[in-house]
């Protein structure tokens, strides 16, 4: 009797063990839970206040612009699959043994993570009269750029941080390694709507570049180099906050990403906004307020595998999603950052 009933345990447990095996139980959910976007929000202005130094009248600043846009913040926490992790990325970084502080960069530009914008050809960086975020914004090292953000949400960011917009021509030379002087061929937009002259402008701009087309880290399109072997969301069409994960990188996870004036991720990781002016009195560079329409720079996370269009640094785009930069309803995507520039006191431009 004893043996019999054995017999039996023993056969269930094993039709057990084949059904277990067929049907596995559902995942139990990982104690550490997917965090919602106010808390993600949270934890990047502690850390966003802490490394830049700000204030807390300036960090109110910050979440009262993030809370008005309601999505600004590194991807829809929902959807977005991130490659590597900020961990990951220090561990990288670490390894080989890159550390991205530069203390003689923030003497000149009064602030962690900024590079100075200049010609090496006829300049040293001490002769610098601007500074560009090194990395795409919150410009900390390992951190996700911010996304789904308005070009006027940018702007008034950089201005809470004591920064200001980037004009198109002070990105291009960030990439380049050399800043030249604005070239926006004025002249030629007369009598035209505002997205006639920037076609126009545009047009001629990239004919005049063209035969010498470079990217940050030099004369030759390369995979590989930057932040773009990330992939879309299945299904993504193109501008859904439900639909499409913002996949980036960790700033800085590339460190062969980098111009020859030591900025990082310009291609790759997220595109980014900037001021393109259709005359002096909208330039952010010489004090403008009301700044000129949108500019779209740079490459994004899928370039590897799609290049969605063309990015090397002197190229400027069609008028995609075009408007004034402080139009309220300025676009926003998930794969669209910016990084901020700064104009120098007259005693620290030397």
């Amino acid at each position: 009797m004893k043996i019999s009933r054995l017999f039996v345990l023993i056969a269930i447990a094993a039709v057990g063990a084949i059904l277990v095996a067929q049907y596995p139980p559902a995942k139990t959910p990982s104690l550490a839970k997917i965090q919602s976007l106010k808390e993600e929000n949270e934890a990047l202005f502690q850390k966003l206040q802490r490394v830049h130094g700000l204030s807390d009248a300036q960090m109110a600043a910050i979440r009262q612009i993030f809370a008005k846009s309601g999505i600004m913040g590194q991807g829809n926490p929902a959807v977005t699959k991130h490659p590597m992790t900020p961990e990951e990325a220090q561990a990288k970084l670490q390894r080989l043994g890159i550390n991205y502080a530069n203390p003689s960069f923030e003497k000149i530009c009064g602030g962690k993570y900024m590079a100075p914008l200049y010609d090496p050809k006829t300049q040293h960086a001490e002769d610098a009269k601007a500074c560009i975020d090194q990395f795409e914004f919150p410009d900390i090292p390992t951190e996700y750029p911010v996304v789904w953000v308005k070009a006027r949400e940018a702007a008034q960011v950089c201005e809470v941080m004591n920064k200001r917009m980037c004009d198109a021509h002070e990105w291009e030379g960030a990439c380049e390694g050399d800043l030249q002087p604005p070239d926006y061929e004025w002249g030629i937009t007369s009598g035209l709507s505002p997205a006639q002259a920037i076609e126009r402008m545009e047009y001629a701009h990239n004919r005049k570049y063209a035969p010498t087309k470079s990217w940050s880290y030099g004369p030759e399109y390369k995979k590989g180099v930057c932040a773009t072997s990330s992939q879309k969301t299945p299904g993504c069409n193109g501008g859904s906050w439900t639909g499409c994960g913002s996949n980036t990188f960790p700033t800085g996870a590339f460190p062969d990403c980098h111009s020859p004036l030591s900025v990082y991720d310009l291609n790759g990781n997220a595109a980014e906004h900037m001021n393109l002016p259709l005359n002096e009195s909208q330039m952010a560079s010489r004090g403008s307020k009301e700044l000129g329409y949108t500019e779209m720079k740079g490459s994004w996370f899928i370039f590897d595998s799609y290049r969605a269009h063309e990015d090397w640094c002197r190229w400027r785009a069609p008028f995609w999603h075009g408007s004034r930069v402080m139009d309220e309803h300025s676009h926003s995507n998930y794969h669209l950052s910016f990084r901020c520039c700064k104009t120098l006191e007259p005693a620290k431009s030397r």
